[in-house]
């Protein structure tokens, strides 16, 4: 069974959409660690006292130190794979440097477009069609690493960025659970700039169909 470290500085619905597929036999892994910069995080809460561990970011001197401390609590859980959801502080070069390859961020948007914050409002004052989230290797350049998955909601004539959200945030949960069920199963890997997917490379981002199935683009299933 694989092991998974969760990053989160927030209310943690990402994390409690992948206790959920474990608990239902969906996904074939155990969470090892939640981790957070902010000690009141309500994703600390999802889990036994015994797997969290968090620390004020404040406390420490610049990024560099709270970065070694993380990363020596995350390496003591002995991760396969590391997820970073909702979790809000740039990692430094070291840290990423430290698990390259198992390091995954789930993001609200259709990646490249609209890296960093405020997606939602972005993409409507851009006059986006499509809107969504992506699910990708962290690099050290944000939001900039290979995009793994995708899954696409329609934007809609009268939405506001609270009801874009509330769209995206529905697809975000099955999108994480179908990528963490190929990255835990040893169909996924990084090379370089490229994901590999059952060791062939991907030209383009795997897409969530309305099954919850991630298909490639010539139709196969893929997960």
């Amino acid at each position: 069974m694989r092991r998974i470290a969760v990053l989160a500085s927030g209310r943690g619905s990402n994390l409690q959409a992948v206790l959920d597929a474990i608990a239902a036999g969906q996904l074939d892994a155990e969470i090892v660690g939640v981790f957070s910069d902010k000690p009141g995080a309500p994703a600390l809460q999802r889990v036994p006292a015994a797997l969290r561990w968090s620390a004020d970011a404040r406390d420490y001197a610049d990024r560099d130190a709270f970065d070694a401390v993380l990363a020596a609590a995350v390496a003591e859980r002995q991760p396969d794979w590391v997820l970073c959801a909702g979790y809000m502080r740039i990692l430094g070069e070291a840290f990423i440097a430290g698990l390259r390859g198992r390091l995954l961020n789930i993001h609200p948007s259709l990646l490249p477009r609209f890296r960093g914050l405020r997606t939602h409002a972005r993409a409507l004052a851009a006059g986006e069609r499509e809107h969504g989230a992506s699910v990708h290797f962290v690099t050290p350049e944000l939001d900039a690493g290979a995009v793994i998955a995708q899954a696409v909601v329609p934007v809609l004539a009268g939405d506001d960025a609270e009801s874009l959200a509330a769209r995206v945030l529905a697809v975000e949960h099955p999108l994480l659970i179908a990528t963490l069920r190929l990255a835990v199963s040893g169909r996924l890997a990084e090379r370089g700039a490229t994901v590999m997917a059952d060791g062939h490379p991907l030209f383009t981002p795997l897409r969530l169909d309305s099954a919850g199935d991630l298909q490639a683009d010539d139709g196969a299933a893929s997960a």
